[in-house]
């Protein structure tokens, strides 16, 4: 499949979509308060602060347990260029990375470190 950018954007909106939609009322209702963005690759300000060139997804801002006390608000932001690359061009394979990455960040909004992560399958 040959895309572009509102293709990306689609197909990454759709899953994010469907995966509110499968969480559990309470979660789903919190994770609906939590913005999502996407960008093509992480620039270069993420890049000096030590994010990779190609990270799949971050979480920016306070848990969710420590909202009042941030700066910035919280979100998720997708690398979509870098999701499709890790797929390998393949769009199932792209809104299953999409899935996995976006309820990998939504747990770090949670308060699950890597490891809680890893063990649910989300790493």
């Amino acid at each position: 499949m040959n895309t572009d950018w509102q293709q990306l954007q689609a197909l990454a909106l759709a899953e994010i979509e469907a995966t509110l939609a499968a969480l559990p009322p309470p979660l789903r209702e919190q994770a609906q308060q939590l913005p999502v963005t996407f960008e093509a690759v992480p620039n270069a300000g993420l890049q000096a602060d030590g994010i990779e060139p190609d990270t799949l997804g971050l979480f920016t801002g306070a848990e969710f347990a420590d909202e009042g006390a941030a700066v910035l608000p919280a979100q998720i932001i997708l690398f979509l260029e870098n999701l499709w690359d890790f797929a390998g061009g393949e769009a199932e394979i792209f809104c299953a990375e999409v899935h996995t990455t976006f309820l990998h960040e939504l747990g770090h909004y949670l308060g699950l470190g890597e490891d809680d992560l890893t063990e649910r399958g989300l790493d």
